[in-house]
């Protein structure tokens, strides 16, 4: 078999990463030094010079130390940069008189010469736009703004992005957003597609300081993984024949890439004379479909063999293939890799040609399994709305009233450390996309990795993270945050929940705020004090880690019922009651099934007294995760029953799932094997459970990966925002963007929206536990439903609940609807109304406080 991968390539590639990371370093420095225009002072009508801020990059805080080294891969971007010969720039204006601010300087490779918005004489008024012609199609999937470095004038603020095939219809923008006022470059992430024309449109300047939009650099990215709106088709009957196959030294076979088994390969024939590059390995499905993807996964156990340079083409009848629908160049590494089609092909046969090793180890060629994704259709696996940029990572995030949704960070934008006193926030308005930023000093209190609860009075309560002992509220109503009296112990990854009796309840959480057990303790809303529960040790509901408590007792799964009770089921396999009730106790309620220790994984309620777990692996991190889902559910009496339910198609840790008003789950994102900061082996493809089978179905792919570090909200009009991902610093791992996906409930076939019941009425702002409602409503309506507005943030939801309400018809257009009297069953604080059809097709949703 060919020799594995060479001390000598190994040194040779850490030198080149090296010195490209020094080079980055040394440019930065150098664009910094750069003077503003050039000259000693601006000229009349040139935007006026004002003092920048410190960047968030190079404020001091230091890395905490809980967290890993920052993977290599994290430093190179998935999406490879899309080479600019040949590309032309225009701009709507630019400046020529006052300096040289021509359009075509951003393509120039010198981030000292700019594109300027026309400042001289009258100003040009926003919006400005910049078009990049590449004068050829290209799958792209990214554009790379690099703001000025000589000053903040122009830095783009709000911003679309919208492609073209022939420069003249754009359809509706692909991404828009807020980027954050600083110098750093800024990803603006795409679904990919073949385009061959790309804007940039500037609504308004960072910083406020005038009307004019500047850029120094413009790149592209090309193909970083599966398109949106695709999904994986269904592999059976398909056969593969390649051009030669190795036999007689191993089992080598070309069968071997549509078994499921990552294991098993197709190699080229290397025993005796191996048979030159380049080689091909050919799909038949044995029936015609649309195809818009082929996705290879690489061998696993060693480099050889892993495909460089490629090609793919189609054909109808096996015999006449056409021009390549995909070609490039795959780096050397284990991840999945997906090339994208610059356009759907109707085939029967997809055949995949390599003509270099990635590694150049050899002339051979191997793959692990071969994968074709096709077009979604809407009303089976859903479609995902265009990517909204953040000035921020949302690392956590809370649904609002009034159609809101809170996201925050750390005291940075793009990464953690230390524990500074302040936290950067965000809130994205659903009604508008529009995106605003906040840095919030007055609690003293650095949010990130902390724990959350929304509260009875719809506040929403952070405890810990980076300044452990800290606790913080935010009011929705108010708009403002203050602090609450600080936890007895430090904590950090802690888990929350709120109780029946509307007080707070905290556990574990090892991350930060030095050794000891994390025993649980509880808060108040009436004297705003926490209240020791001696009788909760954390230990317990610890994982066997082998990292150890610190790793082991982190984002723990909690359901609160009656009493102030608390199911802790996870992500240990043993189960827990929790009292806290004076000093607390806890009692062992079994284990979950056959379920191993499943951190990384989560739980949701899908119903009254039933939850699903999901995913996770037996260590926080570099463990495979698993594919298996748990149901568990428990009775007055207190018994818990855990069972096995269908397995996810993808194995998953860094995943998060949201319950739909239907009570079906969806899941979204996360790891094959996790390993923060890191897109290896990212799932791309979510997945649908439905109680009533216990099977999960695959939705429409995503188009960016959303592993450690990203949340996913159910929304009021039935929708799911799923976003963030890094907060790593200089990687290219962080996604400071989200989107929201339309579950296939909502929509037909063709993709146009379904008709929906309507709530009309007989909503009040406030109801207590037991009360019934009379609810005018127009449409056809079977059911209803309260959905707990929730928060979430590393894989970990506890505030979601699902409750189905007992209704019956009360006359034309109205219902009556009873709301449970059990606050075990519906906890205090906001909830969403849902209105369902026989069909489980939703209603916008009414907000409701339920105390």
């Amino acid at each position: 078999m060919p020799s594995g991968r060479t001390r000598a390539l190994d040194r040779l590639r850490a030198l080149r990463r090296s010195s490209l990371l020094i080079a980055f370093a040394l440019g930065s420095l150098l664009v910094g030094l750069t003077p503003l225009f050039g000259a000693a002072s601006p000229a009349p009508g040139a935007p006026a010079r004002r003092p920048a801020p410190v960047p968030f990059e190079q404020q001091t805080a230091m890395q905490a130390p809980h967290h890993p080294v920052v993977p290599a891969n994290a430093l190179e971007p998935a999406a490879p940069v899309l080479d600019r010969t040949g590309w032309t720039a225009a701009a709507s204006d630019e400046e020529t008189a006052g300096e040289n601010g021509r359009a075509a300087n951003v393509l120039d490779g010198n981030a000292a010469t700019i594109w300027h918005s026309r400042w001289s004489g009258t100003p040009a008024p926003l919006p400005h736009g910049i078009t990049v012609d590449m004068h050829r199609t290209a799958v792209v999937s990214g554009l790379v703004y690099r703001p000025r470095g000589d000053g903040g004038n122009g830095r783009v603020g709000e911003y679309a992005v919208s492609l073209s095939a022939d420069g003249r219809d754009w359809g509706s923008p692909v991404a828009t957003g807020t980027l954050a006022d600083d110098g750093g470059a800024k990803t603006l992430g795409f679904a990919p597609q073949g385009a061959r024309f790309v804007r940039l449109t500037a609504l308004t300047e960072a910083g406020g300081r005038g009307p004019w939009t500047s850029a120094a650099e413009i790149d592209l990215l090309g193909d970083p993984g599966t398109p949106a709106a695709t999904v994986d088709l269904p592999r059976t009957g398909w056969t593969a024949a390649a051009s030669d196959e190795e036999t007689a030294g191993e089992n080598g076979r070309a069968a071997n890439v549509l078994d499921g088994e990552a294991s098993t390969i197709w190699h080229s024939r290397w025993s005796g004379t191996p048979a030159p590059l380049p080689h091909s390995i050919t799909v038949d499905m044995h029936r015609t479909a649309d195809v818009s993807a082929l996705v290879y996964q690489p061998r696993q156990d060693y480099g050889n063999g892993r495909a460089g340079a490629y090609t793919v083409t189609t054909s109808t009848d096996g015999s006449s293939f056409g021009a390549p629908v995909a070609a490039g160049t795959w780096r050397d590494d284990d991840t999945v890799k997906t090339a994208t089609f610059t356009r759907t092909a109707s085939a029967r046969f997809v055949r995949l040609t390599v003509t270099a090793e990635a590694g150049a180890r050899g002339p051979w060629t191997s793959a692990a399994e071969i994968r074709l994704s096709g077009p979604a259709n809407p009303a089976a696996h859903g479609s995902w709305g265009r990517i909204t940029g953040f000035p921020l990572v949302p690392v956590a995030t809370a649904a609002l009233p009034g159609d809101k949704l809170l996201a925050w960070s750390a005291y940075a934008v793009d990464r953690f450390g230390g524990s500074n006193g302040y936290t950067q926030t965000a809130i994205l308005d659903l009604k508008t996309g529009r995106v605003t930023q906040r840095r919030i000093d007055n609690t003293g209190h650095d949010m990130f990795c902390p724990g959350i609860a929304m509260l009875g009075d719809g506040r929403v309560l952070v405890t810990g993270g980076s300044n452990a002992e800290k606790a913080s509220i935010y009011d929705p109503e108010t708009d403002e945050w203050s602090a609450t009296t600080s936890m007895n112990i430090a904590r950090g990854y802690q888990a929350m929940t709120l109780l029946s009796t509307g007080e707070a309840f905290v556990l574990g959480g090892s991350w930060s705020g030095g050794g000891g057990d994390r025993a649980g303790e509880v808060w108040s809303p009436d004297t705003r004090t926490w209240r020791r529960l001696p009788g909760v040790p954390a230990t317990a509901a610890l994982t066997a880690d082998p990292a150890g408590p610190y790793r082991a007792d982190n984002h723990m799964w909690l359901h609160a019922t009656s009493g102030g009770r608390v199911l802790q089921l996870g992500p240990s396999r043993q189960m827990n009651w929790i009292s806290t009730a004076g000093n607390g106790s806890l009692t062992p309620a079994g284990t979950r099934a056959d379920s191993p220790d499943a951190m990384n994984g989560n739980a949701v309620t899908y119903d009254v007294g039933r939850l699903l777990t999901l995913g996770g692996a037996t260590a926080y991190e570099n463990a495979p995760a698993t594919r298996r889902a748990y149901t568990v559910g428990f009775d007055g009496g207190g018994r818990v029953e855990a069972a096995r339910t269908g397995d996810m198609g993808h194995a998953r840790a860094f995943g998060n799932s949201v319950v739909l008003p239907d009570g079906k789950v969806a899941v979204f994102g996360g790891q094959a094997r996790p390993v923060p900061f890191s897109d290896a082996t990212s799932v791309l493809t979510p997945e649908l459970w439905d109680p009533a089978t216990g099977t999960f179905t695959p939705l429409a792919s995503m188009a960016i990966p959303r592993n450690y570090h990203s949340v996913a909200n159910l929304l009021p009009d039935g929708r799911v925002f799923s976003g963030g991902g890094g907060l790593c610093g200089e990687c290219a791992t962080n996604h400071p963007d989200g989107a929201v996906f339309t579950p296939p409930y909502l929509l037909n076939a063709d993709g146009t929206p379904k008709a929906r019941p309507a709530i009309t009425g007989g909503v009040p702002a406030r109801v207590a536990a037991g009360a019934s409602l009379t609810v005018a409503t127009e449409g056809s309506v079977a059911s209803f439903v309260l959905m707990r507005a929730a928060a979430a943030t590393h894989s970990t939801d506890n505030d979601q609940r699902r409750v189905p309400l007992v209704s019956a018809p009360a006359g034309a257009g109205s219902h009556t609807v009873s709301v449970p009297a059990d606050k075990g069953v519906v906890l205090p604080g906001i909830y969403l109304l849902f209105a369902l059809d026989a069909q489980g097709v939703p209603s916008t949703a009414r907000f409701v406080t339920v105390h």
